[in-house]
């Protein structure tokens, strides 16, 4: 009888891992982030879900803000509300045939890019749809009782509203901070939150660069590096600027795991401002080394026009998929090309 129930329980497990009869070895079909199809033989993570659930375009996110709805005290300040919804049974496809289970903000990974003034009020109406518990922790400045570390947030609709001054002035992550900790930062649970100095910084073409891993093997090394999520994303779609435009990139490391990052650009150096506090830069160079949520502001020019790279310096990161490509041109209008670099 035993053996009859261990054969049963086995032959149930395999139909658990691999449903309809797919197995690991058999080339499957899938629809990629890109609508094209591809076959794959490689292992997926979870075979159930053949189309991501998750739509996430890294060419939005890029240059996307939030600044909340806002409005104004009698004492003339600003506040700004935001609503963010965190949730944890949401697939993506990071890669073309590897689906990979994300916990969200607001749906994606990075959560939204919240943006505010030094001094502003924000009021953060935090969602939790879970099934697990999870919080909102900002980097920066805000009473004990809104650091989202012992004000837990129970799963299921669990509600708690943050409010606090925006400060200081510069680039910071925010993210769940429920132990286990790495778990819920290695699944997708942080976003940006950026503080402008009352008197504004100059105009610039402003974008946004999480720079993040998906340990999709589970035994805590990365498989996947990106800016922005999705690995290469950038190489095959040029970010495309302008020729003496200023570029400000706000860049964010958050990969787990691996104790620093780096981003070298090719053909020209930036000024730097770690953290984004200062409004004097530290250096001009062109590459920088970060820690974990370590963070800062890049500011640079092209003079020559063309395709530069920018990438990772740890290679084993940039042959993985962070790496990209700015298209620099005098035409607006020029159309980007994919490149195989890395690929």
């Amino acid at each position: 009888m035993m053996a009859i129930i261990t054969s049963i329980v086995a032959v149930f497990s395999l139909f658990v891992i691999f449903p309809e009869g797919i197995s690991a070895q058999q080339e499957q079909t899938f629809v990629t982030h890109n609508g094209a199809v591809v076959q794959t033989s490689g292992e997926i993570l979870d075979p159930v879900y053949q189309v991501s659930e998750v739509e996430f375009d890294p060419e939005k996110y890029l240059r996307e803000f939030n600044y909340g709805r806002v409005s104004t005290l009698e004492s003339g300040q600003t506040v700004r509300e935001f609503t963010i919804i965190a949730d944890d049974d949401k697939v993506q496809e990071i890669s073309p045939g590897v689906f990979y289970n994300v916990w969200t903000f607001n749906g994606t990974v990075p959560g939204p890019t919240i943006r505010a003034t030094e001094g502003d009020l924000l009021r953060i109406n935090f969602i939790n749809n879970g099934s697990k518990e999870h919080t909102m922790h900002f980097h920066g400045e805000h009473p004990a009782e809104m650091d989202g570390v012992f004000e837990i947030v129970g799963a299921n609709g669990g509600r708690f509203t943050y409010e606090f001054e925006a400060g200081p002035v510069g680039v910071h992550p925010y993210h769940c901070h429920v132990m286990p900790l790495e778990e819920h930062i290695a699944h997708g649970l942080y976003g940006v939150f950026i503080v402008d100095p009352k008197e504004g910084r100059p105009p610039a073409d402003e974008m946004v660069m999480v720079l993040n891993g998906f340990d999709t093997d589970f035994d805590t090394e990365n498989n996947f590096y990106a800016a922005n999520s999705i690995p290469f994303y950038y190489q095959h779609h040029p970010i495309q600027i302008k020729k003496d435009e200023l570029i400000r990139v706000y860049v964010v490391n958050m990969v787990e795991f691996d104790p620093i990052n780096n981003l070298h650009l090719h053909g020209n150096l930036y000024q730097y401002y770690p953290t984004g506090t200062d409004i004097v830069p530290s250096e001009f160079t062109d590459m920088i080394t970060l820690s974990q949520t370590e963070r800062g502001i890049m500011e640079f020019k092209y003079q020559y026009t063309g395709k530069y790279l920018f990438h990772a310096h740890k290679v084993e990161f940039s042959e993985k998929g962070w790496v990209g490509i700015f298209l620099v041109t005098d035409d607006e209008n020029t159309k980007a090309e994919s490149e195989d670099y890395g690929s």
